[in-house]
């Protein structure tokens, strides 16, 4: 899809197909229970760059009103939509487990949830709901024909609470952070195409030498190893911290509210630990995206299946966690259905992993087993419901270059018992008959995948005679051991971290966090993330290598999420409006700053007139 230089926009341009869900039997170790009524969705449209070598100077866009502004002006000078509630009704109630951090460049994987992670520290560029990339901390950027250098200018009226000003020392300073040893950041792999990344992590280089460059104030440019025409994209995750601050106060300067600084509209107002966290408007604000909300307010819990109590009690706004028991009330409720918003999230795709560096796993036959054991359908039918669709590759369909639908038919992805018998029989474990009882981890998951886990465990069981114990774990241990290919069982989901099949299919490379090497797999994936001139072959190129993927069963692919998130009817807003696909949701990714949605949001008048902070 991507073959030329990216610039600043995605379009659109795939016809809108109509998907009806296909309810199939139940396979025979599947639990029967009375299925919600799924919501036919559409297949999304597939998102494809536009092209061009330089992207020219644009001035950021405004949250566009769903009506007419009123004559009420709040914090930040914003006229507030004339079916606005009053600004004392414009606060946000979220709910979700407390973490260690809210910027992405101290960690990734302690951050708050995404409902209001690093909504302190303005991108370089945003996503809307139409998955277009928008100028935000940087209002332009050019690259050389080569295709290795990208030159990004920085708005320079932007500035940190402080009066200090968001200047490039800030973004290399970060960079520098990111990639030192001592700081041993959880997403230091995003950045190894930046020359010299990968050995400043190692320490066997300087970070000062990696390819991360002021040109002047407001000029940064980066180099990298490759030619990346993805890289503007990329830029969502350029959330520089405030070196000054930093220097000051430590890498949790942002944890307290007497030493947080914003380059956002919001600031940190309080950070009671063990019980809540709230934002308020940062007055010294001069970014120029003004939103409606004024304040925020977050709940800690853990425990994800209170979210929805909470929303059923009018606690919260908005609710993304349900359990199967949640989603047969929500669908048989007609007014919680009304308010259920499914859509596609980040793509994100549940499979099975192995580490096929061990036996079992290192028996092709056994994986092929395991994934012909597998009834999808009837997972989908009875536990996942319309929070998904069957995966038969790792990309959802309307990702760029999905093959899920493609490869539908291959014959490693037909539910087939008597077959997964026979392979596993050829790999020398008859009827299960010597196959070690194995451990199914899940990394920290909500009700809805525990459940799916048990029911691939009892699929495993009644249809292959091989004992499964599911165990929830943390996710630093999950983590951990994942990435040191120790982990020979699990079910794991992913979804992009910027729209181009490298991202994704990337992450199966050797050397990542996968247990599993296939060199021609390796091949297509990092040439064709380079390619550039020849659309055509590069698209190819990515099938083929998700199609290596499926066959080697590299991964055993359950679900795509069409992820549903709630809300109450007076939140409003354009980003909640219908998308290019037609899908009105919460849309990915949430209120945090890397989106659109928290600047276009607000509270109407139907708000009902007892609700509380």
């Amino acid at each position: 899809m991507i073959t030329q230089l990216k610039s600043k926009t995605w379009t659109i341009f795939t016809i809108l197909i109509m998907l009806t869900m296909v309810l199939t039997a139940c396979g025979p170790a599947s639990v029967e229970t009375p299925a919600a009524p799924n919501t036919p969705m559409p297949i999304p449209a597939t998102y494809t760059p536009s092209t061009g070598a330089v992207v020219e100077a644009t001035t950021a866009p405004k949250p566009a009103n769903t009506t007419e502004p009123s004559a009420v002006v709040n914090a930040w000078g914003a006229a507030l939509p004339a079916d606005a509630a009053p600004l004392d009704q414009q606060f946000l109630r979220l709910q979700g487990p407390e973490m260690t951090t809210t910027d992405f460049a101290v960690s990734v994987y302690s951050r708050s949830v995404n409902s209001y992670s690093d909504i302190l520290s303005t991108p370089f560029v945003r996503l809307n709901k139409n998955f277009e990339v928008l100028p935000a901390g940087a209002l332009s950027w050019e690259v050389t024909p080569d295709g290795k250098t990208w030159t990004f200018h920085m708005d320079p009226d932007l500035k940190w609470s402080d009066g200090n000003p968001v200047v490039a020392d800030d973004v290399v300073f970060t960079f520098q952070y990111q990639a030192d040893p001592k700081h041993a950041w959880d997403f230091a792999w995003f950045w190894s195409d930046i020359v010299n990344f990968d050995n400043a992590v190692k320490g066997t280089v300087p970070t000062s030498e990696i390819g991360v460059k002021k040109v002047d104030d407001y000029t940064v440019q980066f180099i990298t190893t490759a030619a990346s025409p993805y890289f503007p994209s990329k830029a969502l995750y350029i959330r520089p911290l405030s070196k000054i601050a930093f220097e000051k106060s430590g890498e949790y300067y942002n944890s307290t509210p007497e030493t947080s600084v914003s380059s956002t509209p919001y600031i940190l107002t309080d950070w009671t630990k063990g019980k809540g966290m709230s934002f308020g408007p940062n007055k010294n604000y001069t970014g120029k995206v003004k939103p409606f909300i004024e304040n925020i307010y977050f709940t800690f819990s853990n425990d994800t299946t209170g979210e929805f109590r909470a929303y059923q009690n009018g606690e919260v706004d908005m609710a993304q966690y349900f359990s199967p028991a949640d989603n047969d009330l929500i669908a048989s409720d007609p007014q919680l259905n009304k308010e259920y918003h499914p859509g596609y999230g980040d793509f994100r795709t549940y499979y099975l992993g192995f580490n096929t560096f061990e036996k079992p796993f290192s028996d092709l036959k056994v994986r092929q087993a395991f994934a012909k054991a597998i009834d999808r359908d009837s997972i989908i039918k009875n536990v996942v419901k319309r929070q998904g669709n069957a995966a038969y590759s790792f990309l959802m369909p309307g990702f760029p270059d999905a093959t899920s639908e493609l490869l539908k038919n291959e014959d490693i992805n037909k539910f087939d018992v008597a077959a997964a018998k026979q392979l596993l029989a050829d790999a020398g474990y008859p009827d299960g008959k010597g196959f070690p009882s194995i451990e199914l981890w899940t990394r920290n998951e909500s009700d809805l995948n525990k459940a799916i886990a048990a029911a691939i465990g009892s699929m495993l069981k009644e249809n292959l005679g091989i004992n499964v114990e599911v165990s929830n774990k943390e996710t630093k241990l999950f983590m951990d051991t994942l990435n040191s290919h120790k982990l020979p069982f699990y079910l794991l989901s992913y979804g992009f971290d910027y729209l181009d099949p490298s991202n994704m299919l990337g992450i199966w490379a050797s050397g990542g966090r996968h247990a599993w090497k296939n060199a021609e797999f390796d091949k297509l994936v990092i040439d064709a993330t380079s390619l550039v001139g020849d659309t055509a072959k590069r698209d190819q190129m990515f099938k083929d290598a998700e199609k290596i993927l499926v066959d080697d069963a590299g991964g055993v692919f359950i679900y795509h999420v069409t992820p549903g998130n709630i809300y109450k009817p007076y939140m409003k807003g354009s980003e909640l409006d219908p998308d290019n696909t037609g899908v009105a949701a919460w849309h990915w990714p949430n209120t945090e700053s890397v989106g659109m949605l928290l600047y276009t949001l607000y509270v109407s008048n139907e708000v009902p007139a007892s609700r509380t902070k």
